[in-house]
C-alpha cells in the first residue's frame, strides 16, 4: 500500500467514526430506484431537476474565460503562479472556495423549485496530494460537509460527482489529466480511485441528503485509437468500485456514466451487479427534441434502470427550454451545466467581469515556454492581484446577476 493510501485509510477511519456518531439520530429518507423511476422514502416519485456547482472544486479555464493554454486546474494554477506568485495563489484559492458557492447560493437554487444539485469535485481534495495550494486530505470532507448541511436545510438533494479521477479518465482538460486516460492503464490509480470512493461512502453512508454517487465523469474521450480497449475496462472498474462502496454503504444510489463523454452505453452488458443503479448521459450539441434522447431512453428501458442527464445546456434560453421539455417528456431527470459563470447568460447567475480581466487572459495566452518569456510577458503584479481580488468579491452571490430568462426556461421560478 502506498504512503498516500495508508494516510487516506487512517484519516477516513477517524472521520467516518465521528460522522456516524453525529448522524445516529438523523433522517432515513433515502432516494432509491424503482424500475426506471426514482422514489423517496414514502414511495413517491422523485424527479431530478437542478444544476451543477461546476468550477468551484474543479476550476475550468473557459469558465474564467481563459485561453486554452490555461484550461485545466493544474494549468490554471501554474499560469497564475507565474503571474502573481504561489503565496498569493494559495490565498486566492482559499478565498475562492469560501466565496464562490455559499449558503446563499444553495438557498437561491432551492427557491427556484429545483430539487437537486450535482457537485463536481477533484479526487485530490480527499488524498492530501497537492491541489491548488492545498495538501490537507480533510479539506474535501470539510467542503462537502458544508454543502450537505446547506442542502439539508434548503430541502435539496445532492449528487457527488468525481469529475477528476486519479490518473485521468478522459485524457483531456476536463479531468485535469495528462493527455490520456491513464486511470484505465494503471492498477495503482484504480486502487486510489476505489479507496477515495470507499472513504466518501463510509463517511456519508447515513446521510440521506445525498442522493447518490456519480462515480466517474465522462470517461474515455472519443479520439483515442485504442478507445475500444479502454472502453472494455470501464464496466469491470465500476463493478469493483461498487463492491467496495457496498461494504460500507448499502443504501446510496450508484450513478454510472457511459463512455465517450457519457454517450456510449454499449460498454455495459451487466446492470444486475447492484440493485440501486442509475445511468447518466451527457449531451450538448444536438437538436433540442425527444429524437436526441431516444438512444438513451432505449438503454434505460433495456436495463430497467433510471437514466439521468447529468450535464447539458450551454445554449440559448430557447434551446434550454425546448430540451428541458423533451427531457421531462422522456422521463429523464436533469442537472443543467452550470449554475454560475463569468459574464454569461447561460447559467442561473452571472459573475460580473472585473475591469482589466483581459490582461490576465493575455498573459496566459502568451508564449511562456521559457523563463525569460514568462518575465517578458508578465504585467504589473500589484495590478493583477487587485483585479483577482475584485473577482473574488464579484463571485459572491450578493454581487452576481441572476439570469431570469435562463431559470424560467428550465421551468423553474426566477
Amino acid at each position: 500500500m502506498t504512503a498516500i493510501l495508508k494516510h487516506l485509510t487512517l484519516s477516513l477511519a477517524v472521520l467516518c467514526c465521528a460522522a456516524c456518531a453525529d448522524r445516529a439520530d438523523g433522517p432515513t429518507d433515502f432516494i432509491r430506484t424503482d424500475g426506471v423511476n426514482l422514489v423517496d422514502g414514502n414511495g413517491e416519485r422523485f424527479e431530478i431537476r437542478g444544476t451543477n456547482l461546476g468550477h468551484w472544486l474543479n476550476p475550468e479555464g473557459y469558465l474564467f474565460q481563459f485561453p486554452k493554454s490555461a484550461n485545466s486546474p493544474h494549468r490554471i494554477h501554474e499560469g497564475l503562479c507565474q503571474l502573481v506568485g504561489p503565496a498569493y495563489m494559495e490565498r486566492f484559492w482559499r478565498t475562492f472556495r469560501e466565496n464562490y458557492i455559499t449558503r446563499e447560493d444553495i438557498d437561491y437554487i432551492a427557491s427556484t423549485g429545483a430539487t437537486t444539485v450535482r457537485l463536481p469535485f477533484h479526487y485530490k481534495l480527499f488524498t492530501g496530494e497537492e491541489y491548488l495550494g492545498l495538501h490537507d486530505p480533510e479539506e474535501g470532507f470539510a467542503l462537502v460537509d458544508r454543502v450537505v448541511e446547506w442542502c439539508r436545510d434548503a430541502g435539496l438533494r445532492l449528487i457527488l460527482d468525481m469529475h477528476d479521477c486519479p490518473g485521468g479518465q478522459t485524457g483531456d482538460n476536463i479531468d485535469d489529466s495528462y493527455g490520456y486516460p491513464w486511470l484505465f492503464r494503471s492498477p495503482e490509480m484504480q486502487e486510489r480511485f476505489i479507496a477515495v470512493w470507499r472513504g466518501i461512502a463510509a463517511r456519508y453512508a447515513d446521510e440521506p441528503t445525498i442522493l447518490g454517487y456519480d462515480l466517474m465523469n465522462e470517461p474515455i474521450a472519443h479520439y483515442f485509437e485504442d478507445k475500444e480497449e479502454l472502453n472494455a475496462e470501464l464496466q469491470p472498474l465500476m463493478i469493483r468500485a461498487a463492491k467496495a462502496i457496498r461494504e460500507v454503504d448499502p443504501r446510496h444510489i450508484l450513478i454510472l456514466a457511459g463512455a465517450q463523454w457519457n454517450t456510449n452505453f454499449k460498454v455495459y452488458d451487466n446492470w444486475t451487479f447492484d440493485d440501486n443503479l442509475v445511468f447518466t448521459c451527457h449531451i450538448y450539441k444536438c437538436p433540442p427534441s425527444v429524437n436526441s434522447l431516444k438512444g438513451f431512453a432505449a438503454f434505460r428501458d433495456k436495463s430497467q434502470c433510471p437514466m439521468y442527464m447529468g450535464e447539458t445546456g450551454e445554449n440559448t434560453d430557447e434551446w434550454v427550454g425546448n430540451f428541458r421539455k423533451a427531457l421531462d417528456e422522456m422521463n429523464i431527470g436533469w442537472t443543467f451545466w452550470t449554475y454560475k459563470r463569468l459574464d454569461a447568460q447561460r447559467s442561473f447567475v452571472s459573475v460580473p467581469m472585473p475591469e482589466g480581466w483581459q490582461k490576465i487572459c493575455d498573459f496566459l495566452a502568451a508564449d511562456r515556454s521559457e523563463y525569460g518569456l514568462i518575465r517578458e510577458a508578465r504585467p504589473d503584479q500589484s495590478e493583477i492581484r487587485r483585479i483577482l481580488d475584485i473577482y473574488l468579491e464579484n463571485c459572491k452571490f450578493a454581487n452576481c446577476r441572476p439570469n431570469d430568462g435562463y431559470v424560467a426556461a428550465l421551468g423553474l421560478n426566477p
